[in-house]
C-alpha cells in the first residue's frame, strides 16, 4: 500500500504515534486490525519496474545470448548475478544459505552466487548469496540491471537503442532532410 507520513506525536505513555495518509479506502482493514498487535514496515516508496523496462531487458538478453552463444535463460541468470539486486529479508538483512557441495544449486534456485566454501565436520559446503527475480525488482533495481545489460551489449558491439529511440532518430533525420 502506498501512503505518506503526516505526523509524529507522543501519547501519554511517551510512546510515539505516527499518522499515515493512505491512497485507498482502508476502513475495512482498519476495523479488522484495530487494537491488534501489528508488524509494521515503513519504507520509502519505489515504483515497481515497468513492463516496458522488462520487455527491453529481455530484448537485450536475447541479443547478448545470440552474440555470446548460449540460451536466453543462461544469459538472464548471468546478468542478474552480475548486476541484479541482492534479496533482503523484512529487516533488511541480505539473504543467503549454504548447501553441501554435492548439491547442484541451480536445481533449487538460479539467481545465486557462491561467495565461500567451508568445511564442517569433514564435509564441504558452498555458501550462496541470493538475488531477486526480475519481477520482484523495483524501478531503481531494474534500471541498474538494464544498465549492466546495456554495458555488456555495447562491449559486444550490439545496438542498444530502444525501438522508440530509433524511431525518434529516424523522425529527426527526416525532418532535417537527411
Amino acid at each position: 500500500m502506498r501512503g505518506r507520513l503526516i505526523g509524529l506525536s507522543f501519547g501519554s505513555s511517551r510512546k510515539q504515534r505516527i499518522t499515515v495518509e493512505v491512497d485507498r479506502d482502508f476502513r475495512e482493514e482498519f476495523d479488522w486490525l484495530k487494537g491488534s498487535e501489528l508488524h509494521i514496515d515503513i519504507r520509502k516508496y519505489r515504483r515497481q519496474r515497468s513492463l516496458s523496462a522488462n520487455a527491453y531487458f529481455h530484448v537485450l538478453v536475447n541479443k547478448i545470448a545470440a552474440e555470446r552463444g548460449g540460451s536466453d535463460e543462461e544469459t538472464k541468470v548471468w546478468l542478474v548475478r552480475e548486476y541484479g539486486a541482492l534479496a533482503k529479508d523484512s529487516e533488511g538483512m541480505t539473504v543467503g544459505f549454504k548447501l553441501p557441495a554435492s548439491v547442484d544449486v541451480s536445481t533449487i534456485y538460479p539467481y545465486v552466487k557462491c561467495f565461500d566454501t567451508r568445511e564442517e565436520n569433514g564435509r564441504l559446503f558452498h555458501c550462496y548469496l541470493v538475488y531477486k527475480q526480475t519481477h520482484l525488482m523495483d524501478s531503481k533495481e531494474m534500471a541498474r540491471l538494464i544498465d549492466g545489460a546495456i554495458e555488456t551489449a555495447r562491449e559486444l558491439g550490439i545496438e542498444t537503442d530502444t525501438p522508440e529511440q530509433l524511431a525518434r532518430y529516424r523522425d529527426g533525420a527526416e525532418r532535417h532532410g537527411k
